[in-house]
């Protein structure tokens, strides 16, 4: 595409301690989870991008909505990665939308569509590794 404007982001990250780093972007920090025993009260790396691929399907949606009038009440995302250890890499990641509205089953399937083919994040996952998943009411 000549003359496509090339959005940029710029993270940067720093180590506390043995425990733990931080990451910062514009006024926004999130602690993160490099202690090697691990801990709870921060991501690590895998539960990280677990988080991207969520917060893009969430933004996906919020983009979405106003372009084909789609009306909700909320959206939960539900991630689960496998990964494997040798060589180390996440082998798939399975998801679950979770819908709140009042919305047709064909238009519920046309935001996941959309959401599918227009994510960033989740385009650029699919490439590296199997991504699946479902869309569905909130019960």
């Amino acid at each position: 595409m000549a003359g496509s404007v090339k959005l940029e982001y710029q993270v940067e990250a720093r180590r506390i301690d043995a425990h733990g780093a931080v990451a910062t972007t514009k006024s926004a920090e999130i602690v993160l989870d490099t202690d090697l025993a691990g801990r709870i009260d921060a991501f690590n790396p895998a539960e990280l991008l677990l988080a991207a691929v969520a917060a893009c399907m969430i933004k996906g949606i919020e983009r979405v909505m106003p372009m084909i009038a789609f009306e909700l009440r909320g959206v939960e995302v539900k991630l689960r990665g496998v990964r494997q250890d040798s060589p180390p890499k996440m082998v798939s990641i399975d998801y679950q939308l979770i819908v709140d509205t009042d919305e047709t089953d064909q238009r519920l399937e046309l935001l996941h569509k959309n959401v599918r083919k227009y994510g960033t994040i989740s385009n650029t996952i699919a490439e590296a590794t199997r991504l699946d998943g479902t869309i569905r009411r909130k019960a």
